[in-house]
């Protein structure tokens, strides 16, 4: 008989686990935090808009508008789904179904640029070899567009759903811990596909040397890979996303799952969006942390999406190097993200935020005050070391304030709250450079669009303080 997590019901007749999972279903559930992020480094941050604007020439308005397209349907379509999930407490389908969904839409990003895109046999790798002259507009790109929608929407959208299982894993008072172990397996996640997938880029290994023949043979057995360039790492992003969600799909399950014949009111779907807006209210804290989480994660994404630009244009780093910054970003991150972990569990998740916002705040003046090289990679240490703290604490800290059984519907609620945040914040960052740049100076600029950032984490910090300091697994009225 497969392995249930003993549950009692509290005083609200909600059933709570008070025995951990079996070890294999809790790593293999901390394990897609390693899969997701994968796609989120490779494609989100490092290939996709460099491919699209510098080695295509597309317009960057064709590439925000995309990104924004995905986080618009995000936004509409989460709530609705967290509701019907949370109706029959089904979790892992919908996980399970936007992961192949986002695998496959990475992999055909890759297959569209070789199919497609006229090169006339020569290479989709830089700007020196696609054809002279040649300009892609929305008709030679709609349908790698397409693609690239759908797997950014897809990733995002497997998100609520995967955290909603976390409850059903452990106990209330480890689950900060086990939120910090699959966060920070989704850093070492993102090191190793940026390494993994590194070769179909350049071609090989360069420190292999002689070895790198042998490598470039197995690398082609990989098809839509043998050109080599940005235009090769989708193909086996999205095969490396699909491989490491496998342990996902073969050994976590939903523990307490309603009857099949359940009904669900498809028709009231987004009526039940209206209906949840509605009964946060009923929940002390609720909607304040959710406004909570739109201004630090607004800041938080801003700034990390940024980060690579504000180093080469206001500090002076070479262009080129931003795949090398991220890495070196990334490794503090994995220490940072258990140590806040292990934080929220004996001081709380609140105070444990709380403690990640100032951080930022403090980090971030040092980094406005940075004059050189040097002293930005020791900011950067520390960004980097600080950056997981709230993608940790936000889960328990908001599984603290609803009902387990509304979990995914709160979930949905916090990454819309995420996605919109997401089409804010570039938006206000460039708008301040952009209007500032000429009379104060292209580092004065940058500096002072930091400086907004800092106002933004202070007030989420402020927010914060009004939001009720309880433990995750203290019964919460229904």
């Amino acid at each position: 008989m497969a392995h249930t997590a003993p549950a009692h019901f509290d005083p609200s007749g909600e059933a709570r686990v008070v025995t951990a999972a079996p070890a294999r279903e809790r790593w293999s559930w901390a394990l897609f935090d390693f899969a997701n992020t994968i796609f989120s480094m490779n494609v989100a941050s490092l290939y996709f808009g460099v491919w699209l604007v510098s080695d295509l020439r597309a317009s960057n308005t064709m590439y925000a508008l995309s990104s924004a397209t995905a986080s618009v349907l995000v936004m509409l379509s989460l709530p609705a789904l967290g509701a019907m999930s949370d109706a029959r407490r089904r979790r892992k389908k919908w996980v399970v179904g936007f992961a192949l969904m986002s695998a496959v839409a990475c992999m055909a990003i890759g297959i569209l640029g070789y199919t497609t895109l006229p090169m006339v046999g020569q290479e989709v790798i830089g700007p020196d070899s696609v054809v002279a002259g040649w300009r892609p507009g929305f008709g030679e790109l709609k349908w790698i567009l397409a693609a690239f929608v759908l797997a950014n929407f897809a990733y995002q959208a497997a998100l609520p759903f995967y955290n909603a299982m976390l409850p059903e894993l452990v106990p209330a008072s480890e689950q900060g811990r086990m939120s910090g172990i699959g966060v920070a397996l989704g850093y070492v996640g993102s090191i190793t596909g940026v390494l993994m997938v590194m070769p179909f880029f350049t071609g090989g290994f360069p420190m292999l040397g002689p070895l790198n023949d042998g490598v470039l043979e197995v690398l082609r057995m990989i098809p839509f890979t043998d050109r080599g360039g940005r235009a090769s790492t989708f193909v086996p992003t999205g095969v490396l996303f699909l491989a490491f969600s496998i342990p996902l799909i073969l050994f976590c399950r939903d523990h307490d799952p309603a009857p099949g014949n359940t009904p669900v009111k498809w028709r009231e779907a987004f009526a039940q969006v209206r209906q949840t807006l509605s009964d946060a209210k009923k929940h002390p804290g609720v909607v304040r942390f959710l406004l909570t989480t739109f201004l630090y994660q607004d800041a938080v994404g801003t700034i990390i999406g940024f980060m690579a630009v504000y180093a080469v244009r206001a500090i002076g780093f070479a262009e080129g190097s931003e795949t090398t910054l991220f890495i070196v970003l990334t490794v503090p991150a994995i220490f940072g993200s258990y140590i806040y972990g292990r934080l929220s569990d004996r001081w709380g998740p609140k105070r444990a935020l709380s403690t990640t916002l100032l951080t930022w705040v403090v980090v971030l003046l040092f980094m406005i005050a940075a004059p050189s090289k040097a002293t930005f990679w020791i900011v950067g240490f520390f960004i980097g070391l600080n950056y997981g703290g709230v993608n940790v604490v936000e889960r328990p800290l908001l599984l603290s304030l609803v009902p387990d059984a509304m979990a995914g519907r709160y979930f949905s609620l916090m990454v819309l709250s995420a996605r919109a945040a997401a089409i804010a914040g570039p938006i206000i960052w460039s708008l301040i450079v952009d209007n500032t740049e000429g009379p104060l100076g292209t580092a004065l600029a940058y500096r002072l669009a930091v400086g907004f950032i800092v106002l933004m984490f202070l007030g989420s910090w402020w927010l914060l303080k009004g939001v009720p300091d309880k433990r995750p697994g203290t019964p919460v009225a229904a």
